[in-house]
């Protein structure tokens, strides 16, 4: 039986390579994110209050 190669490092080295270099993208403040979320979960409260299932 031959020997297993240790590859995992390799490959995930290329993954941090790729993402590293990956500069795209939409940048959002994380305050503008928590108010997001704080803003729909106040939204969904007053749904829910307003149309009871």
């Amino acid at each position: 039986m031959a020997k297993k190669k240790n590859t995992g490092f390799q490959s995930a080295a290329g993954l941090v390579r790729y993402f590293e270099e990956e500069k795209t993208g939409v940048k959002i403040d994380p305050y503008w994110v928590i108010v997001m979320g704080v803003a729909t979960a106040v939204v969904v409260t007053i749904l829910h209050v307003m149309y009871p299932a």
